[in-house]
């Protein structure tokens, strides 16, 4: 991603007046050309809104943008989609809004996936006289999210994930470890292999190991689902269910981008990125409907349905994990739909049984407008996991019926013993609105990273 953003212009750059709805009336006081302008566009500051005020010669003067109700840095993600290419500076404001703040949501509402468009002409761009070093690695780190997740699946295969990873690790010094088709089984990742073997050799399953920092800090694993297209298997997906499965690897995605922060910021951690990168795909060596794999653990699972893959590669990850004895894991996966039926696209359900973590993680989120929603591990539905034939099953007896949930206690039984939160994530916006377009979209790693930061300072 180009930077969007400047902390230096050498020419000059457009005002915009950043206005509350109660400050529009005086702004356009002594201004009645603006203020015929704004009668004829409506405006009247609401969130969203700008405002194109015209010289005399006819070109861009300045511009007007509504904040609503509240000053709030979020707001300014809206402001990219309203302007003509060029650079801006922020004249006016309200009091008590961050620079570097209002400079990371203008970035953010700058993404655009084009990488299969002819370019397009000059992007807006916002000179911001302050810090903007920690604002471009959070929405550097961002935009390598979505642009994976958006990238189709014949782009973005294990292979591709691994050779991100292996980028990111030469970039900051990281140690990358790979374990690719039948090395799997010799590692011990039984359930990562039986996932992705029905795929073509060249995109065989990996196991994906990044590890950076200190060995004396404290280890933060980050364990991200990376099923780059998920058929269903034999359980095979409806069409309408496979259109938009070139996302699943979006856990993956959220994994190595909080990695790259929290790398960039060189915080005082030790991180592990693990990532289970396969293909659920359908060949005569797919996985079947009854099957009893084993799991790195050692514990028997049973097959009720392979498009439940994604629990399975990742319980071997969650494995791994306890191994490095963490002091704080955390994992994202595409995961269910039940999580959009409970919550909708927008907010996450994550799971918790740390009271301190979950606090921790709720308060980073309301300060980055990341907004997430704790949810139960509720246990007497662990017993709905119970197979006859194995240790576990990874569909669910239907009477227990939450599936979110019935997910994360199954992912709970690998987990490492520490502190542990799972986050059922859906990478996408459905409907494109301005500053959020429709497609891939990071959530919950920028309160993350922030939890993460003030846990560990």
């Amino acid at each position: 991603m180009s930077d969007v953003i400047l902390d230096a212009w050498d020419g000059q750059a457009v005002p915009v007046h950043a206005l509350l709805e109660t400050e529009v009336e005086a702004a356009l006081a002594a201004d009645p050309f603006a203020q015929g302008l704004a009668r004829t566009a409506e405006f009247k500051g609401k969130a969203g809104q700008a405002l194109l005020v015209p010289g005399a010669d006819g070109t861009l003067e300045r511009v007007l943008f509504g904040l609503g109700g509240t000053a709030e840095p979020w707001g300014f993600r809206a402001l990219p989609a309203k302007l003509p290419g060029g650079v801006y500076r922020i004249s006016h404001a309200p009091e008590g809004l961050a620079p570097d703040r209002v400079a990371l949501a203008f970035a953010l509402g700058s993404y655009r996936f084009d990488r299969y468009k002819a370019r397009e002409g000059e992007r807006p761009r916002l000179l911001v006289e302050a810090d903007l070093s920690e604002a471009r690695h959070l929405a550097h780190a961002c935009a390598l999210a979505r642009d994976m997740v958006n990238t189709p699946a014949n782009d973005m295969g294990p292979r591709q994930i691994e050779t991100i990873a292996r980028e990111i690790a030469e970039q900051h010094g990281g140690q990358l470890t790979v374990i690719a088709g039948e090395g799997l089984l010799e590692a011990n990742y039984p359930a990562v292999h039986a996932v992705g073997r029905a795929a073509h050799p060249d995109r065989a399953p990996r196991m994906i190991e990044l590890l950076w920092g200190e060995e004396d800090h404290p280890l933060v694993a980050i364990v991200g689902k990376g099923v780059v297209f998920d058929t269903g298997g034999l359980d095979i997906k409806p069409s309408s269910g496979m259109r938009l499965m070139k996302k699943d690897m979006g856990g993956a995605a959220h994994a190595l981008a909080l990695g790259r922060m929290i790398m960039a910021a060189k915080l005082p951690v030790r991180v592990a990125v693990l990532v289970p990168a396969v293909e659920n795909a359908i060949s005569g060596d797919a996985m079947r409907p009854g099957d009893v794999l084993a799991s790195r653990k050692g514990l028997s699972i049973e097959v009720g349905n392979t498009d439940a893959e994604g629990r399975l590669v990742l319980a071997d990850a969650l494995t791994r994990a306890a191994e490095l004895e963490p002091a704080l894991t955390l994992d994202l996966a595409t995961l269910t739909g039940a999580a959009r039926i409970a919550l909708g696209p927008q907010v996450i359900p994550f799971y918790t049984d740390d009271e301190e973590l979950a606090a921790g993680i709720v308060a980073a989120a309301e300060a980055e407008a990341d907004p997430v929603w704790r949810m139960p591990l509720w246990k007497p539905y662990a017993e709905a996991l119970d197979s006859d034939v194995a240790d576990v099953k990874n569909d669910p007896d239907g009477w227990a019926q939450a599936g979110s949930v019935m997910a994360a206690l199954f992912l709970q039984k690998f987990a490492p013993g520490g502190p542990w939160a799972h986050f059922d994530i859906f990478a996408w916006n459905p409907r494109a609105k301005p500053g959020y377009p429709a497609g891939g979209e990071v959530q919950v790693i920028r309160g993350l990273y922030r939890m993460i930061r003030e846990r560990f300072a």
